[in-house]
Parts: structure tokens; sequence; C-alpha cells
């Protein structure tokens, strides 16, 4: 392919995987307007983040295998046409029941997105241009953290909060739209389908029990039979997910990708980091808002350096990872990202977000470009070509079920209402896992390399052999 195939390739799966992180984004500054017209307080806002994350978490790995097997291309295109359709419906809800329902297909849209758009680019580049490639992508696709928020609050504060989803419409257009220039050999399907019924089943169900239970256990109670009938058949079918993969003549998830080393440690450092992410990403704007009692136009620009800084380095890191190795960025980011969120333990009421919170927010926007780019080299660069897909699923899963499992805790972090000794519960709680994340890299990924791809055979079955 030419360098101007790989100009396509590149701007394509930037602007498919824009969309979803630009819903992600967008939507936080939304939360305390929504509940204000809707009602339901902590609990609806936990629920339009983790119904969107939950769906997103259980079907992504199927989404992967779905890359793999119909080709990149055309699984982009059904993702970006649902969430297209999915926005509107969350848009025009006329309940909080309706958002929600929107919100968890918004989830199965954008399952088929992020894996698909990494996969084109791990698919086109090699070795040190598939770092730097991540990198562009990281960067550019952080324009999506940047515009979110900032149109997010603009709209919430002028012409109302249903306008977050409506507007998500646009990108999807334009970016329907460059795919018809997409190199033809990039829209070919890839192979025989096999969907695994039974572990997305699992999957889902696993997920959606403890999510249920951690939730709605703040609201009746976690004595209540109910919720501890919804956790114990949610554990049950997790440990039925693990059993049942390794077992499955096509699994959704391959637990033998977890015997290379890179992608097991990456994957464990990912549980951590993005739980953080999560986290940090759904209280900020809340504590602005509703502690510090300022517009959402204000709680946007208070998280405007993270996304200034990834553009700005995002590259650079990519490109250094590629030259140095993911060890040293993976053991400092996390803890400089950890020392901006304990910063924040200096909040105090009333709150002072200029001293207390932004000096945090850099540096917490500091920590996550030196950690991101190498980490998501690093889980993929070891991983043979036809096998990126589901590679590339497995870590996003793992990071979006991360934060949903997180956000689930929230209300039991904080006691059920956002005040600043919960918030402080909450910065302690992330610190720690950051510091984890930290050590994990540290003696994971001793003795790894640079993020150069490995030969094909790295990861050999009967199934993937067959796989083009």
């Amino acid at each position: 392919m030419d360098d101007r195939g790989r100009r396509i390739v590149l701007v394509v799966a930037i602007l498919a995987s824009f969309v979803a992180f630009l819903d992600g984004s967008i939507v936080t500054v939304a939360l305390p307007a929504i509940t204000r017209e809707l009602g339901g307080g902590v609990t609806l806002q936990q629920w339009v983040v983790d119904g969107y994350l939950l769906t997103l978490g259980a079907l992504m790995l199927v989404a992967g295998s779905l890359s793999d097997t119909f080709g990149r291309v055309l699984i982009l295109r059904v993702g970006l046409i649902g969430f297209a359709a999915t926005s509107l419906i969350c848009a025009v809800a006329p309940s909080a029941g309706i958002l929600i329902a929107g919100r968890a297909l918004q989830g199965v849209a954008g399952a088929l997105l992020v894996p698909s758009s990494l996969a084109i680019i791990t698919a086109t580049f090699t070795g040190a241009a598939m770092s730097k490639a991540i990198g562009t992508w990281t960067a550019w696709t952080g324009v999506a953290f940047l515009i979110g928020p900032l149109a997010g609050g603009g709209l919430v504060d002028t012409i109302g909060w249903r306008w977050v989803f409506g507007i998500v419409v646009v990108p999807v257009v334009v970016t329907i739209l460059l795919m018809t220039r997409l190199p033809r050999s990039e829209a070919r399907a890839a192979g025989d389908a096999h969907v695994d019924v039974v572990g997305a089943v699992l999957a889902a169900l696993g997920l959606a029990g403890p999510v249920f239970g951690l939730i709605e256990g703040q609201r009746i109670g976690f004595g209540d039979p109910f919720i501890v009938a919804s956790i114990a058949l949610g554990v049950a079918c997790l440990v039925g997910f693990v059993l049942w993969e390794r077992r499955a003549a096509h699994p959704m998830m391959p637990l033998r990708l977890f015997s290379v080393r890179a992608f097991a440690v990456g994957n464990l450092a990912t549980v951590g980091i993005y739980a953080t992410v999560s986290l940090g990403s759904l209280l900020l704007p809340l504590v602005v808002q509703e502690i510090a009692h300022l517009p959402a136009t204000v709680s946007a620009l208070v998280t405007l350096p993270t996304t200034i800084i990834s553009l700005l380095l995002s590259r650079t890191v990519g490109g250094l990872a590629g030259r140095f190795g993911p060890r040293p960025f993976m053991t400092i980011g996390p803890l400089v990202t950890a020392s901006g969120f304990l910063w924040m333990l200096t909040t105090r009421d009333p709150l002072d977000i200029w001293w207390q919170i932004l000096p945090g927010v850099v540096l917490f926007g500091l920590g996550m470009t030196i950690t991101v780019t190498p980490l998501t080299s690093t889980v993929l660069a070891e991983i043979a070509p036809s096998e990126a897909g589901i590679a590339s699923a497995v870590n996003n899963a793992v990071s979006r079920v991360a934060g949903l499992v997180a956000v689930a805790f929230v209300g039991v972090i904080t006691g059920g209402a956002l005040t600043v000794a919960g918030f402080h519960r909450v910065l302690v709680v992330i610190g720690v896992l950051l510091v984890v994340s930290a050590i994990v890299s540290l003696v994971g990924l001793r003795g790894v390399g640079g993020t150069r791809a490995a030969p094909a055979t790295q990861i050999s079955s009967p199934e993937s052999a067959r796989r083009p």
C-alpha cells in the first residue's frame, strides 16, 4: 500500500474512534442536567454511564471476532450507522428508562467501532511506524475529549442536554463518506463467520449481574435477596464464561492470547489504569457542577488540559516508546497520574477549582499521555496480524469493563451522595489503583523490548492458522 492509502486508512480509523470517544466525553458534563429533568439522582447518572459501558464491554469481544471475520470496513460501517440511530433515540428519550435503554443500544453499536479502527492500523503499519500511527490515533481521537466537554457544556447551558446526543450524528456522516475512499483491499471480508453466542451471553450476564447489584443495592439494600441473587448469578456466569472459552472451538476471547507476556501484563495494567480514568472522568465534572455549583461549560474547561497535553505529546511518546520500550513509560505514567489525583485531596468546602482541582488535572493529563500510547502498542505489538481485531477487542473490553465496574462502585465509595469527603475517598482508591498498575508494569514488563511487531507465528493455533 502506498503512503496515500496509509494516510486514508489512518484518517478513517481516527474518525471512527472519534465518534465513540466523543460520546463518552460529551455525556459526563450533561449528567446533572439529565437528572434535573428526568430525576433519579446518582443512580440514574451511574446507569447513563454504565448502560453504555455494559453492552460495550460485553460485546466488544464478539465485535473483534466479526472484524477479523467479515472485514474491518464492513463492521465499521455497520457500527457507525447503528451509533447514529441509537444516538437519536437517546436525544428524544421521554423517560429515564428509555434513555438507559438507548445508551445500552449505543454500546452495542460502539462495540463495533474501536477494535475495528485500531485493527486497521495494526494491519496496515508495522514496527516503529505502527507506534507512531497509534500515537497519532491517540492524539487525534483525543480531539473528541477536547471538543466533547466544551460542546457538551455549551449545549447544556444553552439549548439543552438532548443535543449532546444529537450532535454525534454529524461526525458519523462525515466518516461514512470518507470510507468510500478506502483502498479496495481494506474492504474485503476476512473469512467465514464464527460467532461465539454462548460466550457472548455468559459475558453479558456475568457483567450485568454484579453491576446491577452494585448500583441498585445502594437504593434497595445489599441484603435484599434479589440483589444477592443478581450478584451471585453474575459471578457464576463469569466463571462459566472462562470455562466455556477454554473449550469453545471459536472463542470470543481466545485465552491463548494471554500466553504472550506483553499482552497479559498490558491487560492487567489496563484494569487499574482505565478504572481510574473512568472514575476521574465521571467525578470531575460532577464535583465542579454539584459541589462548586459552577456551569457545565466551566466543568468542561477544567478538564481541557488533559486533552491539550495528549494532542501535543502523544505522537512523541509513541515514537519514544517504540525506541526505548514500554516499561519506563508504563511505570512512570501511572505514578504521575496518581500524583495528580492525590493533589485533589486538598479540596475543601468551599471548593477552589483553580488551585485545588486544575493542577491535579494537568498532572492527570500528563501521566495518561505518558501511559496510553505505550500501553496500546505493547498489548498489540506481539499479536499476529490475523488476530489484531480480537486482540484489540480484548484490550478495549478489559478497559471498558474496568470502567464499568469502577463506576458501579461510585455510590458504594461515596456513600450514595457526592460530598467533599466522598470525593476524597474516591481519590484515595484511584491513587492505590494507579500505584498497583505502575508496579505491575515495572515487574511484569521486565525484559520486554520496544514495540516491534512479532512474527505472525507468535501465537499459533489451529483456529488462528485458518484465518487469513
